[in-house]
């Protein structure tokens, strides 16, 4: 198997999760997994996009076997595909500009003809080429499909795959400036990494007729097996984009989703095992995976979803393995604020309650601010002050807590009870006076991790803040 992602931007989802469903078939039949960076396009690769896929691939623990491989480092082996295929006639040079294609094109459209190279330069006499090599007009190379018949494959998920060699034109391989494409660098890749499946997305289908016949051209070895995966799109159906929301495989790190969650959502993005389940973990994942479940519609990429998945897997992380995961985005969030001490506290009281990293430490912020800098929510402090007797609830609040002794229980209901005031229509105001909000982690808890010195310093600010 091989990954081999073109370093144009940040690793998208849907090529994540090409990466990941041929990495599970690698490791299902005890194959390899190979990553090849197909960069011959120079002016749209950068060498951060190229290190960025390679960090996101160890991040989501799908690691390749072996060196990476580089396109832009192949280069003499691709002009010497050419060379062959041109020596034996699979091949021939184009001198057609640009301008003169497109003329051409436009004229076929207004005859009603279908657009497309038309083989101008196909049969070109050697001096007919010397002559145009002369007047300094381009050279390109293209590759000679047959003049009819059909091209066919069968397609590990699809089935038979069928297309008229008629509607397909001549196409490029090298380029005037001597870069190769696309459909020839692929080509010789895989039959010098002696690929035997290839797992990519639908959106490449039409292109497989084309490397199939240069492959059949360059080496009578038989071609791999092909699987072209469903599109991925959002709740609307539509391709997904970044008015879904977070597409790349970085946002979601960043947004604070584990590997093993990501790993289990992906996964089930076209696929799913025949028992059903939804929570699975990679090792029951390998053991089940096989293309033949892999189903032809397109998957819905569900935050929602994907939310529940990774909740599920925060709670079941032991506190220690959840301090870090965490630890790297809460190092980023709260620099110099950050309590090591306090933070396994923190996180025992929101691992129940977040469906991701990022949330859990935006619910532990009261937790984690520079006292001159704690604020109460403006709308939370509205409710704060139109709470029914609010100067006796914090006023009671406050000798409660300068009467509590270290390592005793926080338990604030008798102190509302004996003034007989309403506890869901009061505790919203204690929330706001200590966690800065009118809800958010178990107050009581929350106490004991701030400290009673810290909670209450809070209570008398705002008592002050009101006057009294």
């Amino acid at each position: 198997m091989r990954f081999s992602p073109a370093p144009s931007g940040s690793l998208h989802v849907g090529s994540a999760r090409t990466a990941l469903f041929n990495w599970l078939f690698a490791r299902h039949h005890d194959g390899e997994f190979l990553l090849r960076i197909e960069d011959t396009d120079r002016a749209r690769t950068r060498e951060e996009w190229v290190a960025g896929v390679e960090e996101m691939l160890r991040w989501l623990c799908t690691t390749w076997d072996g060196g990476v491989v580089r396109q832009s480092q192949r280069f003499s082996e691709y002009r010497a595909a050419a060379e062959q295929l041109l020596d034996e006639g699979a091949a021939y040079e184009c001198f057609c500009t640009p301008e003169e294609i497109t003329a051409r094109n436009e004229a076929a459209r207004a005859a009603g003809r279908s657009p497309g190279y038309d083989g101008h330069c196909r049969n070109l006499t050697a001096a007919e080429r010397a002559a145009m090599a002369a007047e300094g007009r381009p050279r390109s190379l293209r590759f000679r499909t047959p003049d009819d018949g059909t091209s066919m494959f069968l397609d590990l998920v699809r089935g038979e795959v069928r297309v008229d060699w008629a509607t397909i034109s001549d196409f490029v391989i090298v380029r005037a400036d001597g870069t190769p494409l696309f459909f020839l660098a692929n080509a010789v890749d895989d039959l010098e990494m002696r690929i035997t499946h290839v797992i990519r997305g639908e959106d490449l289908l039409d292109s497989t007729h084309r490397i199939l016949a240069l492959r059949a051209a360059l080496d009578p070895r038989p071609p791999p097996e092909y699987a072209h995966l469903p599109l991925i799109v959002g709740p609307d159906r539509a391709k997904l984009s970044k008015r879904h929301g977070a597409v790349s495989l970085e946002e979601l790190r960043d947004a604070g989703y584990l590997p093993v969650a990501l790993r289990n959502y992906l996964a089930l993005l076209g696929w799913a095992p025949e028992d059903g389940r939804e929570i699975l973990d990679t090792d029951e994942i390998v053991g089940a995976f096989d293309l033949e479940d892999v189903t032809h519609a397109a998957a819905a990429f569900d935050y929602e979803k994907l939310d529940w998945l990774n909740g599920e897997w925060i709670r079941r992380l032991p506190l220690r393995e959840l301090e870090a995961s965490i630890l790297p985005l809460a190092t980023a969030r709260y620099g110099d604020r950050l309590d090591r001490q306090r933070l396994p506290a923190a996180l025992e009281l929101g691992q129940e309650r977040s469906s991701t990293l990022a949330r859990l430490l935006e619910q532990s912020d009261f937790l984690f601010v520079d006292e001159a800098d704690f604020e109460i929510d403006p709308s939370a402090w509205d409710r704060l002050v139109g709470t029914d007797r609010i100067d006796e609830v914090l006023a009671a609040v406050e000798r409660y807590l300068e009467q509590l002794r270290d390592g005793e229980p926080v338990d604030l209901l008798p102190v509302l009870d004996d003034l007989g005031v309403n506890r869901r229509k009061t505790m919203p105001a204690v929330y706001a006076a200590i966690e800065g909000r009118p809800a958010g982690l178990p107050l009581f808890d929350s106490i004991r991790v701030l400290g009673r010195e810290v909670a209450l310093a809070r209570v008398r600010r705002a008592r002050e803040r009101l006057g009294h």
